[in-house]
């Protein structure tokens, strides 16, 4: 264990492009960031084979090699990009305190301000199939907005009965020829103007009481396999899409006492417009706020948001 601790002026947690680009601004405005980039280096975008929608790649990017272009221009400005997660944080007084890692290899940092962007992970149903498809980029997703595009004119099933759900499955009715919706009660937990919206499109079917039980295809999604769970009764279901929209989980359990927390977890904002926390000099962008836009392209404009606020934070403290 390193029993010195090592004092910077802003401490990035996590990478993706909120971390990379909160590290971009802060590079340039010479406040020398450190940034670390947690348990999934570049977050979710690493899971994604093709990303359409993120100006300035007209023919399209993979996931894995955006997150490298930006993990190499965040660098390119001095970012000091480093592996390792944060296992403990105290943010009681003004200058806050970080450990990374854990055992011999613990590391303290204090930090003069910190932004976090620890994002959110994606909650899978955890079927081998399901898995190894997404894994391979073979037609398994769970953002409809970010991949729908690709399955024009197809058949996709999507699973999940909340409101992201049905907003997924009209996202996706306006683009596919049918949309079959997994719903594994009777009822969704849908607001009734969500459901109403998927109830009254002609081209997503709902199937109620259902389950998944495999994806099938060899390299790409070929048909899902499901079960009603009254009658125990299997059929496959013909796509080239499988969407899972089951929730997301914000990877904040390391903020727990420290900085407010909505019901779900993920990290409230102190105030509209910023990316201020309750706690001074502590901000935050990406994922671990949002969960309501969850795109590439938000995600770096809050990562902007978040170093200019720390950089005027520094400068009203005279901390150059």
């Amino acid at each position: 264990m390193n029993t010195q601790p090592e004092h910077v002026k802003c401490l990035i947690i996590g990478s993706g492009p909120a971390g990379y680009t909160a590290a971009i601004y802060a590079a340039r405005a010479d406040m020398k960031p450190v940034l670390y980039q947690g348990m999934q280096p570049g977050g979710q975008l690493t899971e994604t084979t093709e990303v359409d929608n993120f100006p300035g790649y007209p023919e399209g990017i993979n996931g894995p090699q955006m997150m490298a272009d930006m993990e190499a221009q965040a660098k390119r400005f001095d970012t000091d990009v480093r592996n390792g997660w944060v296992t403990e944080v105290d943010f009681s007084g003004p200058v806050h305190k970080i450990w990374v890692g854990d055992g011999a290899d613990r590391t303290e940092v204090h930090a003069d301000s910190v932004i976090i962007s620890t994002g959110a992970s994606a909650k899978w149903l955890g079927l081998e199939s399901e898995l190894r498809l997404r894994d391979a980029g073979g037609g398994v997703s769970a953002c409809a907005v970010c991949d729908g595009f690709f399955y024009r004119g197809q058949e996709v099933v999507i699973v999940g009965a909340g409101d992201t759900a049905c907003e997924e499955a009209s996202y996706l009715a306006k683009l596919c020829s049918k949309v079959t919706m997994l719903v594994r009660r009777g009822e969704m937990r849908a607001s009734k103007a969500m459901q109403n919206r998927v109830l009254g499109m002609e081209n997503i079917e709902v199937l109620w009481n259902t389950q998944t039980v495999e994806v099938l295809g060899k390299d790409g999604v070929e048909a899902i396999r499901v079960v009603n769970n009254e009658t125990q009764v299997e059929h496959d279901i013909p796509a080239t899409g499988f969407f899972v929209a089951i929730g997301h989980k914000p990877n904040t359990d390391v903020f727990k006492g420290w900085i407010d927390l909505d019901d779900q977890g993920y990290i409230k904002y102190e105030e509209a417009g910023t990316s201020k926390t309750n706690r001074e000099g502590v901000y935050v962008c990406g994922d671990a706020a949002d969960k309501i836009y969850r795109q590439a392209v938000t995600a770096a404009g809050t990562g902007c948001m978040a170093a200019l606020d720390s950089e005027r934070y520094l400068a009203t403290r005279g901390i150059h």
